[in-house]
């Protein structure tokens, strides 16, 4: 068969693709495999148990049941769901949204396809466009969404070392332009892989240059406030109509329901609607329809503060500890630690590339992420960003831990 540039693109080496391999062989397999590499939620009892109900609910009820798995959503989403998310975040944020600022989408990976192509490559006047990160590393799902091979320009941090093995990134606004070639600026908050929470005045400052600029600024807010709030350090959630927020149901526990949220003016997200109409035709209901009754009650947020946060802070503790006493003498460190679900292990003047240290250890049956996979549209061959790990701690605790050990051990040896 004779494909199109369109195929190419999409199937040459791929972070994201191996990344979501290694998750499905963890899964599949019949050896055991030390899964800390996936981006896949803990498997939270409480939260689970308020599914479960849900479900019992929807099987219990013959008419709803029929429409949410025999009826097509409209493009937009749900409306039921839809209207209460904007009675949530117009009680907690007084933001005065409607129905018209709010689309879902099957997954934020899908959103974020539709956003990054509505805000770069060719437009009618002017040049050719491009997103900027304005912080590295970055979600390892951007890279490949483009319909261009240099969608990115991917502009370094500064990088401030803490006592303890500890440091953490700031954006270098000293060093970051803005110039025609931009068409929208993008975060994630907390940021995957790092988890690192930008503060408030960044992101004001981000916001006013955006404005300035007449770009959107895109914060991708999978990890972030209202729900699944994996935040453990003070922040605030603003929005405005120059801002798009990406949300999502999977890391409150709820992957498989491929539930993006976009937040956003209404002009942009009636674009979002109608491409959603022309990609999917109509979005799922199985996600909405789990999550509605938590919107009403705002269960979702009291799951989030009380359950979820309070769960992903204690393993995080507990896997650095760990992680902190297997490397101990070593020239290591760890980001400071204030959201998501993930360690991020800086290991300067790695004797090997951290790519080859992902293959070690994926032959001792552990999977993390090699950090070279995280640095898209960086313009320079910088050593740091072959240096780095992205290590999961939202597995069983024991894996986290004997994963660790073994990581331990690897990066041990090839320091000593």
């Amino acid at each position: 068969m004779h494909y199109s540039k369109f195929q190419k693109h999409f199937t040459e080496d791929s972070g994201i693709v191996r990344l979501m391999e290694d998750l499905g062989d963890a899964n599949a397999g019949e050896n055991e495999l030390l899964m800390l590499g996936g981006g896949n939620p803990a498997h939270i009892p409480e939260v689970q148990q308020f599914i479960m109900e849900r479900l019992e609910r929807i099987a219990a009820d013959p008419v709803e049941f029929a429409q949410i798995i025999g009826d097509y959503d409209p493009p937009r989403g749900n409306m039921e769901f839809i209207e209460a998310l904007v009675d949530l975040f117009n009680s907690e944020y007084r933001w005065e949204i409607g129905v018209e600022n709010i689309a879902l989408t099957s997954g934020s990976q899908a959103a974020f396809f539709m956003l990054f192509n509505m805000f770069s490559g060719d437009y009618d006047k002017g040049p050719r466009r491009k997103i900027l990160l304005p912080m590295l590393p970055e979600y390892i799902g951007y890279s490949d969404l483009g319909l261009s091979s240099d969608q990115f320009i991917g502009h370094k941090p500064e990088i401030e070392k803490m006592e303890d093995h500890w440091f953490k990134y700031h954006v270098d606004f000293e060093s970051l332009s803005i110039g025609p070639e931009i068409g929208a600026i993008c975060i994630s908050r907390p940021t995957n892989p790092t988890g690192n929470v930008m503060s408030d005045s960044e992101i004001s400052h981000l916001q006013v240059l955006a404005s300035n600029h007449d770009i959107p600024l895109i914060i991708d807010n999978a990890y972030g406030m209202p729900f699944p709030n994996i935040i453990y350090t003070d922040a605030t959630l603003n929005w405005d109509k120059n801002t798009i927020l990406c949300m999502s149901l999977s890391k409150f526990g709820l992957p498989g329901a491929r539930t993006g949220i976009i937040i956003g003016d209404a002009d942009m997200i009636d674009s979002i609607v109608k491409m959603n109409a022309i990609f999917s035709l109509s979005i799922g209901s199985f996600g909405p329809a789990l999550a509605l009754d938590l919107v009403h009650t705002r269960d979702i947020i009291n799951l989030s503060n009380n359950v979820i946060r309070h769960y992903y802070r204690r393993k995080a503790e507990q896997a650095a500890n760990c992680l902190h006493q297997e490397l101990k003498g070593l020239n290591f460190y760890t980001h400071k630690m204030e959201g998501a679900i993930f360690l991020w292990l800086w290991l300067p003047d790695l004797p090997i590339s951290c790519h080859e240290l992902y293959l070690r250890l994926k032959l001792r049956g552990v999977i993390v992420v090699p950090g070279n996979y995280f640095f898209p549209g960086l313009s320079d061959d910088w050593p740091h960003s072959k240096e780095c790990l992205r290590i999961s701690y939202a597995m069983h605790d024991s894996i986290v831990e004997k994963g660790i050990k073994i990581i331990g051990e690897e990066v041990r040896a090839l320091y000593t």
